[in-house]
């Protein structure tokens, strides 16, 4: 089954299950309810189509898994989305907040012939603007190393290389603080009890929650 012959929602499930799986493991079908705003019933039912074209494997109370053949549909739908995010920022320039909703509606009707063409216009970048890793037309990434921002101790320095959260209102509040990648950030203190975490960007410093540092994926200076 390639591409051209599965509807765009069918593209959409694929999608947020390959998303939900690279954060967790799995795709558990109340997070799939949650990303897709349907029903739960709807989502049950086409999980089972899905599973019955063999593009999902679903094991109740575990959750939903990608087959090969739904992966690598999933992978050329995020290729598409990337690249028309690059476009709407690069071209348009479009704010970084908004261009994944409008990425979503584009994804889903360009042929790859126009994705290859939109790849040599925007001359093969690698990552979206968010700096998630943009899947070659074989699937495959080129990702540059990161680590969450959790993971650095008090008084080090490390640069931004991609947010992996691209909700408009979460993206909204990083870029009016600066968080976006290749700026440069320290951690000033780390609060007790899942406290909030400080950090310092350029002369400015800010307390964003543990929620936020984990979607903040870094690299050490």
């Amino acid at each position: 089954m390639s591409v051209s012959k599965v509807s765009s929602a069918v593209e959409e499930y694929l999608e947020i299950i390959y998303r939900l799986q690279e954060k967790s493991g799995v795709a558990r079908t109340s997070k799939i309810v949650k990303s897709l705003g349907v029903a739960p019933g709807t989502v049950t039912n086409t999980v089972k189509w899905l599973e019955k074209e063999d593009l999902v494997t679903h094991k109740p109370y575990k959750g939903v898994k990608l087959t090969e053949k739904g992966r690598k549909i999933a992978l050329q739908v995020l290729r598409r989305h990337r690249l028309s995010e690059r476009l709407l920022a690069d071209f348009l320039h479009m704010e970084w907040d908004k261009i994944h909703d409008a990425a979503c509606k584009l994804e889903h009707g360009i042929t790859e012939e126009i994705t290859k063409s939109l790849e040599d216009a925007l001359e093969h970048p690698k990552t979206c603007p968010h700096g998630n890793p943009i899947p070659t037309e074989n699937g495959a990434f080129v990702e540059e190393s990161s680590q969450p921002l959790l993971g650095f101790a008090i008084g080090e320095q490390s640069k931004i290389v991609k947010i992996t959260e691209e909700r408009g209102d979460l993206l909204h509040y990083l870029g009016k603080l600066g968080l976006v990648p290749g700026t440069i950030i320290e951690i000033l203190e780390k609060a007790p009890f899942n406290g909030p975490i400080t950090i310092k960007i350029g002369s400015t410093s800010h307390a964003i929650s543990r929620e936020i540092a984990s979607i903040i994926q870094v690299k050490q200076m």
